[in-house]
């Protein structure tokens, strides 16, 4: 994820036509990059992305609840809890 010419985060997909299971493993911003809308921007360029992908209905998202933590952020996008529990960390599910 860029601001301009300046690397401000990353983020990866698991992205594997033959299972259309589409899953953000990870959106990391810089702790100073972050509150500026690039996180927001990033995961609105990745929707487009993954609806042209064979089978997409659906993006999944897991993470730790708690102070601090993104699910705020996922849930003011559109995520909603699964029920489902990964590795300790809550599953969040958003259609596309």
């Amino acid at each position: 994820i860029y601001a301009d010419e300046v690397p401000v985060g990353f983020m990866m997909l698991s992205d594997d036509a033959s299972r259309p299971r589409y899953f953000l493993w990870r959106l990391m911003l810089g702790a100073r990059y972050q509150k500026f809308g690039f996180g927001k921007r990033a995961m609105e360029l990745l929707f487009e992305y993954v609806q042209t992908r064979p089978g997409a209905t659906e993006l999944f998202v897991s993470c730790v609840p708690g102070e601090g933590g993104p699910l705020g952020f996922y849930e003011k996008l559109g995520f909603v809890a699964t029920g489902e529990v990964e590795d300790g960390e809550m599953v969040l599910r958003r259609p596309l």
